[in-house]
């Protein structure tokens, strides 16, 4: 097991991960950008360094050469990125092997090949997993494009190859919008990911948003650990998320989860990561969309009606841990993964509902938890007297509720 873990995040993941390792015995580390030095996450482990000097807010947890840095000063030999900012970057995670530092999570070649939306699609296709009719990334020449669209049909919907997060993508309805959108598009994939490339993709109006969790280990193995349900959303993000999905058939379930295992297998996936799918209401067909090879905002409905915990069987994955071996990783054989009841979780945000939805800022004055059996709260910056800022996520709190029938 991992003599200490760095932890390359903020905010309530950042704290999830510190109570992982905590009820592992592992000591933690946090880092912390200037602008989060008076934050929740910063004082809740014992050992915490500031990161990026000199660097705006989201660059300080963006320096991987400095993140590098603050795991040999104090000793980490594995780093957890959470999600967002790090988590899915190839580069950083070979940077930490480079550095002999365990990254928990995907290797840097499985990211590679998966991260790319358009490459993920063709291994989808090699695994017998049916995906949405689409484009290659989309070629400079404009009326190139709207010959590529017009094969395809509209509506259709413009994706960013790389990332998520809904950034880069947009509804195209007809080709008079097209080569405007996709101009626009390439510039906000270009700032957010570092790269502008793009496609088209068949829209699916009447469409239900399924994802599959799954967990690979470094000995070839792969289960999935069932189905969530994330079609509540806002701007293409999730805002809430249930399981198991209550539409599902057993046949159903069986169908996706096993299309997710083969996926995950047929790239020998390792540690933690969401195979995710939308199905057609009206024929019931699903297809592929994408990978996230990271742990997800909405882990915690799995975890409720599993009983397992994710985010330690990640780090003990890493560690070497065999799936089957419940002692070792925390995770059973497929076979005797069960659920039971159900689970959905919301969050809880600063956004502003009057004024489009924009996140605010400013004092938490009061701030009351709700509590009693089955409320598992995941929290970060909220509490009386917290100051919240501009500069990151608007995200205060997770709520999950779950019972059993």
């Amino acid at each position: 097991m991992f003599d200490k873990i760095l932890v390359a995040n903020r905010s309530e993941i950042a704290i999830r991960v510190f109570r992982a390792a905590h009820e592992l015995h592992i000591p933690s580390v946090g880092i912390y950008s200037a602008e989060d030095r008076l934050t929740l996450h910063r004082f809740s482990t014992r050992e915490a360094y500031r990161v990026g000097e000199g660097k705006g807010p989201i660059d300080a947890y963006l320096d991987m050469e400095d993140i590098i840095r603050v795991a040999k000063l104090s000793g980490a030999d594995a780093i957890h990125p959470g999600y967002g900012f790090l988590s899915e970057n190839p580069d950083f995670a070979h940077l930490c092997a480079e550095s002999g530092v365990t990254f928990i999570g995907p290797s840097p070649e499985i990211m590679r090949r998966l991260g790319n939306k358009v490459e993920a699609r063709a291994l989808a296709m090699q695994a017998d997993v049916p995906v949405m009719p689409a484009t290659e990334p989309l070629p400079d020449d404009d009326g190139e494009t709207v010959r590529l669209a017009g094969e395809i049909g509209y509506p259709l919907m413009l994706k960013a190859s790389w990332g998520g997060g809904g950034r880069g993508m947009r509804v195209i309805e007809d080709e008079s919008a097209l080569v405007e959108q996709v101009a626009a598009a390439r510039r906000e994939a270009g700032a957010a990911f570092g790269n502008d490339e793009v496609y088209l993709e068949k829209l699916v109006r009447n469409a239900r948003h399924v994802e599959v969790q799954i967990m690979g280990d470094l000995h070839g193995q792969v289960v999935h650990v069932f189905e969530r349900d994330c079609t509540v959303q806002r701007r293409h993000q999730k805002i809430v998320e249930r399981a198991p999905a209550p539409y599902l058939s057993q046949a159903e379930r069986d169908e996706i989860c096993g299309a997710a295992v083969r996926l995950a297998q047929s790239v020998h996936y390792c540690n933690a990561g969401t195979v995710e799918f939308l199905q057609d209401v009206d024929t019931g067909e699903f297809y592929f969309i994408e990978v996230n090879p990271r742990i997800q905002v909405e882990h915690t409905v799995t975890e409720q009606i599993t009983g397992l915990d994710l985010v330690k069987s990640q780090i003990r994955i890493a560690a070497g841990a065999r799936i089957g071996d419940v002692e070792s990783s925390g995770i059973p054989a497929q076979d005797d993964i069960g659920m039971r009841g159900a689970a959905i979780q919301c969050r809880v945000t600063t956004e502003d509902p009057r004024n489009n939805f924009i996140p605010d800022y400013g004092h938490i004055v009061a701030y009351r938890s709700p509590a009693g059996p089955g409320i598992r709260l995941d929290a970060g910056t909220a509490y009386s007297g917290a100051v919240i800022g501009r500069h990151y996520d608007s995200l205060l709190v997770k709520i999950t509720a779950s019972g059993v029938s």
